[in-house]
């Protein structure tokens, strides 16, 4: 019997002994990926050149350029967010598979233990792969769904110093970061990120760049979102009022009950500075499930090129907290 994707009858999937068989080893994981992201032929990644030198003598990197005025060499992972990677095609080809698969997304201890690598490693390369998937977001005919919501500990499992910190500035939404997100409903594409403030400077400047002019939006009633540009009905979410016949805000709240879901299942934790490139996992997840397993990770292949991240840039200090703890 077919496999089918995860809640998806219509797709195919591809199970896990099925995915150890098709990479078996380094070696046809590197040939896959190579067909994937060059199907007209090997090109050089500095300059693009087809005239490149294959099969040669060279521990990490097999291919050159025969252009005089290039003649670098390379690999299938240069200019890619693997490159610079120690570890494996075969590896990372398994990973993309089961970030790829798994709704709630996978931790880096499950890495960690699925591919037999330390969990520095399985944390880098999954962050990595978020890089990878992360879109550019789009604009949307409409209707458009936009809603925002917030991520963070609640204050009872917090430590000492930080529940002394956070005393006197009130409850609610107070020392958590938030996140705004649009859905389209007529594509089921969604666009999201975190910002800083919830102002109607920010929210709006987020539906203009998601919303195509002429647009139907749709919102809470939340008076940062009072006087868009836009054919706007909102629902009272400040009186219990979640649906009036086609105004709601369902669908991108989904996402966010996908998200937090994972936060409490499969992370546990979700700090400030690296939430935003789960936050883009999570929404170009969603945004490829119409595709089959295998066309999806091909999308991850597509996505890696011409994207780096390296450690030194994923450990230094953006002035988001990480929520590591104080010696």
């Amino acid at each position: 019997m077919a496999h089918k994707t995860t809640g998806k009858s219509d797709r195919k999937g591809i199970s896990l002994v099925q995915i150890m068989r098709k990479f078996p080893n380094d070696e046809t994981a590197e040939a896959w990926f190579i067909e994937r992201r060059w199907p007209k032929g090997i090109h050089c990644p500095h300059c693009g050149s087809t005239n490149v030198q294959t099969g040669a003598k060279h521990k990490t990197m097999p291919y050159r350029c025969r252009e005089k005025e290039c003649a670098k060499r390379f690999s299938a992972k240069t200019g890619t967010v693997m490159e610079g990677s120690k570890l494996g095609f075969q590896v990372w080809m398994i990973a993309t598979f089961l970030l790829s698969t798994n709704l709630k997304s996978v931790s880096s201890m499950k890495l960690h233990r699925d591919l037999s690598i330390n969990q520095r490693s399985a944390w880098f390369l999954a962050h990595r792969l978020r890089v990878a998937l992360a879109e550019k977001g789009g604009v949307f005919d409409g209707p458009v769904e936009v809603d925002e919501t917030y991520f963070g500990g609640r204050r009872k499992n917090m430590s000492n110093a930080k529940r002394k910190e956070l005393a006197n500035t009130g409850r609610g939404t107070v020392g958590k970061t938030a996140v705004v997100g649009a859905k389209d409903r007529d594509s089921n594409r969604v666009a999201a990120k975190v910002v800083s403030e919830t102002d109607k400077a920010t929210l709006q400047g987020f539906v203009g760049d998601h919303a195509a002019p002429g647009a139907k939006v749709y919102s809470d009633d939340a008076s940062a979102y009072e006087g868009m540009p836009f054919d706007h009905e909102t629902v009272r979410h400040s009186l219990s009022e979640y649906v009036e016949g086609d105004i709601h805000t369902n669908g991108i709240e989904s996402l966010w009950s996908m998200m937090k879901r994972a936060h409490k299942g499969t992370f546990h934790k979700l700090s400030e500075k690296h939430l935003d490139r789960y936050v883009q996992e999570f929404a170009a997840r969603h945004n490829l499930r119409e595709q089959d397993t295998i066309d999806i990770m091909g999308s991850l292949v597509a996505g890696s090129i011409g994207k780096r991240l390296r450690y030194r840039e994923l450990i230094a200090d953006n002035g988001l907290d990480s929520g590591a703890q104080s010696a």
